[in-house]
Formats: structure tokens, sequence, C-alpha cells
């Protein structure tokens, strides 16, 4: 599959902007929730590119191969706490973003383990990781072959 564009070459300032809101999650969301919040996003959103780098930045993290596997499967799987369940259960929602927004019941388990500036954080995280799905699946970023 053919790369079809290069969003950062050919509109810089934008790509700057989203760059900003990665900047920013990065430095006030935990380390192990975001990876685990964009692996999630991404294999939902069907991204290639951006499944296979934070997978690959997890790893590096520290994260396990298990848990990054269980991503697909959080709901049934063991090895996540209530705080990240309930980040993924968040991310599931966002992301998928129905006529209803976010269930109060998600909302309810989000707020009852994460402050509101966490919420605030984690929204905007995940926000981001589906705004780099979806610049990376419309002009065709693949992964890199020689990792």
């Amino acid at each position: 599959m053919t790369q079809r564009l290069n969003l950062a070459e050919v509109a810089p300032a934008g790509y700057q902007a989203v760059l900003g809101l990665e900047t920013y999650v990065r430095t006030h969301v935990d380390g192990t929730v975001l990876e685990l919040v964009k692996l999630r996003a991404s294999v939902i959103n069907g991204c290639a590119f951006c499944v296979d780098m934070h997978s690959r930045d997890a790893l590096a993290a520290g994260e396990s191969s298990r848990r990054l596997f269980a991503v697909a499967a959080w709901h049934e799987a063991p090895f996540f706490d209530e705080r990240e369940r309930a980040a993924l259960a968040l991310t599931d929602e966002v992301t998928r973003l129905g006529p209803d927004g976010v269930s109060d019941e998600t909302w309810a388990q989000v707020t009852k383990h994460w402050s509101d500036k966490e919420v605030a954080d984690l929204i905007l995280a995940i926000v981001t990781i589906n705004a780099w799905n979806r610049i990376a699946i419309p002009t065709r970023t693949s992964p890199p072959l020689d990792v």
C-alpha cells in the first residue's frame, strides 16, 4: 500500500497543532494508561500504523505483551485494574461516539477513579489518538517494515 499524502509536509502548521496536543497529553496522562488508550482506540479504528507504533512504544516502556494483546478483549481480560478499565471503557465510547455519547455508567466509573482534571486530560488523549488515526488511515500511512 502506497502512502497517499504526507500531512506533515503538505500542511505543516496543522500537523504541528495536532502534535501540540500530543505533547500536552504525554506530560499530563499516566504513560501506561496513555499507551493502553492509544492502542485501544487504534485497534477500534483499524489503524495499522498506530497499532504498530503504540505496541512498540509500550513494549519499550516495559509493558507486557500479554496485556497489550489483551487490549483487544479488555472486557474479558483480568490484567487491568479498575482505573485502567475505566479509561478503556471511556476510550471505547469516545472513539465510537454513538448518538447518546458516553453512557452514565461509564462516566460514573471514570469519575470514581479519576479527578476532573485527569478526566479532562484523558479525554484529550482519546481525542488526540483518534485524530492521529484519522490522519494515518485516509493517507494510508503504513507501519515501517524494517523495525
